[in-house]
């Protein structure tokens, strides 16, 4: 019994080694994964990508799936310019400024209003693209992030998974992010405090391709009644 006590201590002791050493690696992998997206987001002047973005809702079990292209042009010191337009039924977004545009041609409507008071919201109003345009230092500053793991996401593209929960209050629980070799978040997850889920998947991305910024302005027809946020 004594032996047993004098032993004790000791598979303790490694444990916590091997518990200390596994964390450390997983910091490790993080950093690489955060300087690859950062390296990214610095040599990124324009982006055009096909997007999905499936919706699922929680309390009744549904899932919602739209298809469409995305036009993303970062601007100096300022937001980025975004435009996503679907099919199915048809409806573009816009958002320059921190001011956002959406119509909806059938509708013969179209919503404006400023992206952050539509954030506070609906998290889901930007909050998948926003990790296209975060430093490394924003990441560590904003969130707390775990590593998942490798993943192959469709399409067949090979992936770094993390998991990204903010650390001051917002209006959802916790990201997780798929990030490819290059350190480009190919997709993105929302997960919201009542579990719904939004998901948002790139694919077919060309980069630092020539973009007008007058492609981000929605020209509204004729009589299309506008509503104000």
């Amino acid at each position: 019994m004594r032996n047993i006590y004098r032993v004790f201590p000791l598979f303790v002791a490694f444990g916590f080694i091997l518990f200390v050493s596994g964390d450390v690696q997983g910091q490790d992998v993080i950093n690489t994964i955060l300087k690859r997206m950062d390296d990214h987001n610095k040599s990124l002047t324009s982006l055009r990508a096909n997007v999905e973005m499936v919706k699922f809702n929680s309390q009744i079990n549904e899932t919602d799936t739209l298809n469409g292209t995305v036009a993303y042009l970062p601007q100096r010191n300022r937001d980025p310019f975004v435009r996503i337009d679907w099919r199915n039924p048809d409806e573009s977004m816009a958002i320059v400024n921190k001011e956002y545009i959406i119509f909806r041609p059938r509708l013969r409507q179209a919503f404006t209003g400023n992206v952050d008071k539509a954030r506070r919201g609906n998290p889901r109003a930007g909050s998948a693209l926003q990790f296209l345009n975060m430093s490394r230092a924003q990441l560590r500053q904003n969130f707390s992030v775990i590593y998942l793991g490798e993943a192959t996401i469709k399409g067949g593209v090979r992936t770094w998974h993390l998991k990204m929960t903010p650390k001051s209050a917002s209006g959802y629980k916790h990201a997780e992010v798929w990030v490819d070799s290059d350190g480009m978040p190919v997709q993105t997850k929302i997960v919201e405090s009542n579990d719904d889920t939004t998901t948002i998947l790139l694919s077919g991305i060309r980069k630092n391709v020539t973009i007008n910024g007058s492609e981000f302005k929605i020209n509204l027809p004729r009589g299309t009644k506008i509503v104000k946020a």
